[in-house]
């Protein structure tokens, strides 16, 4: 896995092994143009540096949302 951090650019197998995800998967996000691909010939590459900003953008708990969980539990704990 060491080897795969210190790609710049990666095959299916790799960035399934970098993204923990079943290669199968990502031929399903390539198909639906979920996940940024090149491909060269009849093969799929992968930038590490885009995958890493595709993960950034996809991200679903962000720091904005902390002040908001931290009100919503001060709320629940005043209601005991």
């Amino acid at each position: 896995m060491e080897e795969i951090q210190n790609k710049q650019i990666m095959d299916i197998k790799e960035v399934s092994e970098y993204l923990g995800i079943g290669k199968s998967k990502i031929y399903s996000l390539i198909k639906m143009k979920k996940i940024p691909a090149y491909k060269i010939g009849r093969q799929y590459r992968f930038s590490k540096e885009i995958v890493d900003g595709w993960l950034k953008d996809k991200i679903i708990t962000k720091k904005d949302n902390t002040a908001a969980q931290n009100t919503v539990s001060v709320k629940l704990g005043q209601e005991k």
